[in-house]
């Protein structure tokens, strides 16, 4: 038994429970444990995190499993546990407050508070002893002299409130091309030449700038940006950041070259990159892309794929108490597992060489795609096929013997909104039926069990049980998986579902006044800012997201308020976009919606769904595809059916080209 229980116990986030049984008295987020504050009179501890996060289970070690410490804690405050994936709410008011205090940001997030939630000093990682010394302090100011605490928290909550006002711009919105230019001269600017990606370390995948970099490029033939771009494919799929055993990303890099991954995986990351490769092999038809997005899906679906067909949230960095032990291999390691293959693992994963890493160990890695090493050693493609995936089959079969990283059991419903997308990219790049299946599977999945009996979303599910009210993410990724299913299928009842969603955030998010969506619906609790999420970072911005959903719905459904509003947030942010290109990607993708040519491709006839999969040979970044092989009630495609024949209508700006009976008479019409 252990010798400690705190509130936490009843929770059902691996976060939260990982902290179930440390002697500090946790409690959740939740009115409760503020009362308690306000009755006790004391300072609050929020201590936000996640599951799979390594320096804060490096803290929980030192400083909340600690005794002394935790004696010291339960004194003076009141402790609260965030998981912030469950509550991304929380964890941005409370960033927002620290950065603006620390001017930096980062997890394990430590904010205290007066016993109204409003923040007076904050920071990331403490050791032990810098810990115990703030909580003294603080404990000390508000015994002796509380009007100074209570004085820099009205001064920093006005501060956040400030940064929380948000006009919308007043004149009408002219988009242009220069615009988009400028966006990509930003990125030039800070173009790692030698690895890829940004110039400086570390280095996150961030598939937003990568699938913007790709759609400039093809749209305006620029070669310089293609090449950066393949570049930064290319070494991300063949560092240590790629597993290259099991397949799938770590959240990122620690150095420059892509080698030292922090170990986590990330289902938002991975169901991201699957998109971005699928896109990547359509323009480029690079077969190392293909190799990527099939290992990448092999992996959520042997680690990561829950029983009733939806997608668990992540896996940690740390197994037995050490970062990365899992993945990591030395050469007595190998020799034994490997056998008469260890010449060529050592050869292809350059063990001992670019792959040493510490304490003897290596991390597999590769200089080389496949084609390359083949041809440098005299292999044939298909033989050095074989030897790797018998090599990989050792290798995976060996560490499965391991004590494996701890899993995030958590169903998130943006995210696997995020992984519906991808699986309908990875569907239309590599015509796999399996992708589109599991693709329905889980978006059947969030609808009926993540659907509030309201017609909102919730959050996510754990353990079977859907929690917390929904986030504008939730309701943008979701829209937007729903148009990729559509576009895969023609299915119209994700459409439907589409509109249903786009309603209600309409109802429950948006912000007349500003133009922009709340994070949170008007219907939760307030918190001491209410949020607009601006800023593209490792998933696009919900902002971005609903933008871009509203901006194809409101096309498909000839939807002018829809085209209005999307149009309205796109013009609130351009004027700090080309400053920092890398928050504005994704609302960069809708920026180039405006500018370069965008088309509606509008099939109908029996064969619609067999001339939609001939398009999938090509990448045609601006388009939406709508079709069906009976009759519609979408305005674009009414009285357009010919009996017996199947049409193809290229159009744009609510113009259509003569109908066409081919794919390649459509494209010459794109041309």
């Amino acid at each position: 038994m252990p010798a400690h229980t705190n509130r936490l116990a009843g929770e059902t986030s691996p976060y939260l429970l990982q902290h179930a049984h440390n002697p500090v008295h946790w409690q959740p987020w939740g009115e409760e444990a503020f009362a308690r504050a306000k009755a006790e009179n004391k300072l609050v501890l929020l201590s936000i995190g996640y599951s799979t996060c390594h320096w804060c289970h490096v803290m929980e070690r030192e400083s909340f499993e600690d005794e002394a410490v935790a004696a010291l804690m339960n004194a003076h405050l009141v402790c609260i546990k965030v998981d912030r994936e469950e509550r991304p709410d929380v964890d941005q008011v409370y960033m927002a407050a620290v950065q603006l205090m620390t001017r930096k940001g980062g997890w394990p997030l430590n904010c205290f508070t007066l016993p109204d939630g409003r923040p007076v000093y904050g920071g990331t990682y403490f050791t032990k002893e810098q810990w115990m010394r703030v909580v003294e302090q603080l404990a000390d100011l508000w015994a002796k002299e509380p009007d100074k605490l209570l004085e820099h928290g009205a001064r920093l909550h006005a501060g956040l409130q400030q940064g929380e006002l948000l006009a919308p711009d007043p004149h009408p919105p002219v988009f242009t091309t220069k615009d988009v230019d400028r966006i990509a001269e930003g990125f030039a600017r800070n173009f790692d030449t030698v690895w890829g990606g940004p110039g400086q370390a570390p280095k996150f995948p961030l598939p937003n700038n990568h699938e913007f970099l790709l759609r400039y490029a093809v749209t305006t033939g620029n070669p310089a940006y293609a090449a950066q771009l393949r570049l930064t494919l290319a070494k991300m799929a063949q560092g240590g950041l790629f597993d290259q055993v099991g397949g799938g990303f770590a959240r990122y890099s620690t150095d420059m070259g892509w080698k030292v991954p922090h170990f986590e995986k990330m289902l938002y990351d991975n169901a991201q990159l699957i998109s971005l490769y699928s896109h990547a092999y359509q323009a480029f038809h690079e077969e190392e892309y293909r190799e990527v997005v099939q290992r990448t899906i092999g992996w959520a679906l042997r680690e990561m794929h829950t029983p009733d067909g939806a997608w668990y949230s992540a896996l940690d960095a740390d197994s037995e108490g050490e970062e990365g032990l899992f993945y990591l291999w030395t050469a007595a390691q190998l020799a034994e597992v490997l056998g008469e293959d260890l010449g060529l693992a050592t050869e292809l994963y350059r063990v001992g060489k670019e792959g040493l890493w510490e304490q003897g160990r290596n991390i597999l890695l590769r200089t080389m795609d496949d084609a390359g090493f083949a041809h440098k050693h005299g292999l044939a493609p298909e033989e050095l096929a074989a030897k790797r995936a018998r090599v990989d089959a050792k290798l995976l079969a060996a560490r499965n013997q391991r004590p494996r990283p701890g899993l995030d059991h958590k169903v998130l419903t943006s995210w696997n909104a995020l992984m519906v997308s991808g699986l309908c990219d990875a569907h239309a790049a590599f015509g796999d039926p399996e992708h589109l299946r599991l693709a329905r599977q889980t978006m059947r999945h969030l609808l009926d069990t993540c659907r509030r009996p309201d017609g909102g979303l919730w959050h996510g599910c754990t353990q079977g049980k859907p929690a917390i009210n929904g986030y504008l993410e939730d309701y943008g990724f979701c829209i937007e998986a729903l148009l990729h299913l559509y576009q895969a299928d023609f299915d119209e009842q994700w459409i439907t579902e589409a509109r249903q969603l786009a309603a209600y955030a309409l109802e429950h998010f948006l912000d007349a006044a500003s133009g922009m969506f709340h994070f949170t619906s008007k219907l939760d609790p307030a918190l001491i800012t209410r949020h607009y999420e601006l800023y593209d970072t490792v998933i696009p911005a919900s902002n971005s997201s609903m933008a871009k959903g509203l901006f194809q719905l409101g096309h498909l459904l000839d939807d002018p308020h829809l085209l209005a509003i999307s149009r309205q947030q796109l013009n609130n942010v351009k004027a700090d976009m080309k400053d920092h290109p890398s928050s504005f990607s994704n609302w960069a993708l809708l920026l180039m919606d405006h500018v370069h040519p965008w088309y509606e491709i509008a099939i109908t006839g029996p064969l619609a769904l067999e001339r939609r999969r001939e398009f999938n040979a090509l990448y045609i970044p601006g388009r939406l595809f709508m079709g069906t092989t009976g009759t519609s009630s979408l305005p674009l495609l009414a009285g357009r059916s010919v009996v017996g024949a199947t049409t193809i209508f290229v159009c744009e700006n609510k113009v259509c080209q003569l109908p066409v009976g081919s794919v390649a008479a459509a494209l010459i019409q794109m041309q």
